[in-house]
């Protein structure tokens, strides 16, 4: 019976890293022009810069489409939707697993534990894909009038290796292990809003035996996701700015525009202010709250298909 019970857990986390997956594929396919203008902007410092300079997001759009066409609302297209599948997929797996983790020892997890777990998972994920990140981040800022353009993914790795050596895959890392937080918070206020609605809603209907799948529907889920993401990006919008700062690529005479982290933040807040710590926060927006609704309506209706197959089987 132990045994059953053990495979029905590892049999479980493979269902939630399947329905993250499937989520984040379909939240990158719809949202990946927005991310390619949010990237510019984030790296446009209004000094010396290879990407043009954009009024705003719908100028952004019009511009790299008229000029650049849909290949250019889509650069970096293939790294994001590696990427993506892979970290929601994993993201999903490692934080249920810290979950049940958790959950050994203990009846219910606190709003402590559930930040815990998501941290845990963000940090794995992190160290996982930062290469296919700034894999991406190279291909959107590439314009037509880039010298020595990466033709695509596999020749970006390669160019990458052989100037600039294995490390440079990892520029950015510290930021993006500080954006750990980001998935923490959202995870963390979206299980706090969605226990607060799943009770009034029980309430509501005078039936505190039901599960959340019975009382919560897609407009539910949708809203959710939406406001536990707003509230992730507005706290940690900042280190998005100086991860993708640190992944430009170096000039021709190969010296990078900034060394490090604590470098981008100096500049930046020297030239720039505050500012321009939220450079393409609404680009970010459009494309990041509509995207968390659509990714966990995803998620949480093919989780409840996964569990209706298991318990027909």
């Amino acid at each position: 019976m132990k045994k059953m019970a053990g495979l029905a857990s590892a049999d479980w986390q493979w269902e939630n890293a399947t329905a993250g997956a499937v989520a984040g594929l379909a939240t990158v396919t719809f949202s990946h022009p927005l991310d390619v203008v949010r990237t510019r902007f984030q790296v446009y410092d209004g000094r010396i810069s290879n990407v043009p300079a954009y009024r705003n997001t719908p100028h952004a759009l019009f511009t790299i489409a008229r000029t650049e066409g849909l290949r250019g609302l889509y650069a970096g297209f293939y790294p994001a939707v590696l990427g993506s599948t892979i970290s929601w997929g994993l993201y999903f797996f490692f934080y249920s697993k810290a979950k049940q983790r958790y959950l050994r020892s203990r009846k219910e997890l606190s709003p402590g534990l559930h930040l815990a777990s998501a941290a845990e998972a963000g940090a794995l994920v992190s160290l996982c894909t930062n290469p296919l990140w700034l894999v991406k981040t190279r291909l959107q800022l590439q314009t037509p009038n880039q010298i020595r353009p990466y033709t695509g993914f596999h020749d970006a790795v390669r160019t990458i290796m052989k100037e600039e050596g294995w490390r440079a895959l990892y520029k950015g890392l510290m930021p993006g292990l500080f954006l750990v937080t980001h998935g923490a918070i959202q995870f963390t206020a979206y299980e706090e809003f969605r226990k607060v609605l799943v009770s009034s809603k029980a309430q509501e209907n005078e039936n505190t035996l039901a599960s959340a799948a019975d009382l919560l529907d897609s407009v539910d889920y949708a809203t959710l996701g939406a406001s536990s993401k707003l509230a992730a990006i507005l706290t940690t919008y900042p280190f998005q700015v100086v991860r993708s700062r640190l992944q430009q690529r170096p000039s021709t005479t190969g010296v990078p525009r900034y060394m490090d982290s604590w470098h981008v933040v100096k500049e930046t807040a020297r030239f720039e202010g505050i500012q321009g710590f939220y450079r393409g926060i609404t680009a970010n927006m459009l494309k990041n709250v509509p995207a968390a609704s659509i990714t966990f309506i995803v998620y949480e209706n093919v989780l409840n298909l996964l569990k209706l197959s298991r318990r027909e089987y």
